[in-house]
């Protein structure tokens, strides 16, 4: 009987990837089982897949000097111990891990057990935590060419895309968001905790943004303003397939995971990278080198004010070209060869 773990956890990036798997894993593992955080978003996303969900405590890092962070040895010594032991009783043939500072005390603890642990880098260089428990893992499997090279054990596959996102009606997506057809439409998302600068500033320019476009606007969770205006639609999450299929162009961070979803769908994007000050510069990583291909627009976050309205502008007046180079870059897709290398394992 064959058994797998996965795990990763913080952001919805570090776990919905792993749906894009899910249907080809049944058919080649008997039992599937989650390892999350207690608290994080990855449980009840995870939960609602139906996939039976373990927490352990968990701890990050803070990227600034703080006492809390002399805690951190500590705080890992238990999350080990308490994955080693759910590990113990689940009995995984592998461990597959997308990251976040979940994915580091299950790796050690699937280490310590002789479990093979396969783990995933979406982003264009390694997060602190993948960075961890590569030491500890078998192969570090990586979206873009040159991450793969500044690890010893990587292997450049490609993205995970969930590739069932394609198959979103875009006529049945406008009539459930209420939206008129004669007007293209405007997606905007921050990622699932939503994004502060970009939600402030599509209120501060949506009546001149209405003129032209809909909007539909995922904020994040608790960030609804409750404003009711013909031809927008605010919600917190939305079913990504209904949210891609309705829309002509998009704005969003720069997370890897959404940019190659919106590149294999064809979207032309605005990207906004999470700033340095607020992250370990990853985003800025990732829209410089999507940017520098001509495959979307970049507006950086201290540019926003007085920049979002003609950027937005600038991105629809451009979206047939952007298309083009879009059509023009070959997405590689990881999904087949990740499910056989964990398989194989």
């Amino acid at each position: 009987m064959k058994t797998i773990v996965l795990t990763g956890g913080g952001t919805a990036g570090h776990c919905t990837p792993h749906f894009a798997l899910l249907k080809k894993l049944s058919q080649n593992f008997d039992k599937i089982y989650y390892i999350g955080s207690e608290n994080g978003i990855e449980k009840r996303l995870v939960e609602e897949k139906g996939i039976p969900y373990f927490s352990i405590p968990t701890t990050k890092l803070k990227r600034k000097l703080t006492l809390s962070n002399l805690k951190i040895p500590f705080e890992l010594i238990k999350s080990v111990k308490e994955a080693k032991k759910l590990l113990e009783k689940l009995k995984p043939s592998v461990i597959f891990s997308k990251g976040g500072f979940v994915g580091l005390p299950v790796a050690i603890a699937g280490h310590k057990l002789n479990i093979p642990v396969i783990i995933h880098e979406s982003d264009k260089t390694l997060g602190l935590a993948n960075k961890i428990a590569s030491r500890f893992a078998l192969n570090t499997l990586t979206t873009f060419s040159d991450t793969a090279k500044n690890v010893d054990n990587g292997i450049y596959l490609g993205a995970i895309i969930r590739e069932e996102l394609a198959n979103g009606n875009k006529a049945k997506a406008l009539s459930y968001y209420g939206f008129k057809s004669d007007k293209p439409t405007l997606l905007v998302t921050g990622g699932s905790s939503g994004a502060k600068r970009i939600n402030e500033a599509v209120v501060k320019n949506l009546d001149k943004l209405l003129m032209k476009f809909n909007v539909l606007h995922l904020v994040g969770k608790n960030n609804l303003t409750g404003i009711k205006k013909e031809g927008y639609k605010e919600v917190e999450f939305a079913d990504m397939q209904d949210a891609y299929a309705v829309s002509d162009i998009c704005v969003s961070r720069a997370g890897s995971n959404t940019v190659f979803e919106l590149l294999y769908l064809k979207i032309p994007t605005l990207l906004i990278p999470l700033p340095k000050d607020e992250s370990r510069g990853d985003q800025i990583d990732n829209a410089e080198y999507f940017y520098n291909k001509g495959l979307c627009k970049r507006l950086f976050q201290k540019d926003i004010d007085g920049n979002f309205l003609n950027s937005i502008f600038d991105l629809y007046e451009d979206r047939i070209k952007l298309k083009d180079n879009i059509s023009n870059y070959k997405t590689l897709i990881a999904n087949d060869k990740i499910i056989e290398m964990l398989t194989r394992v």
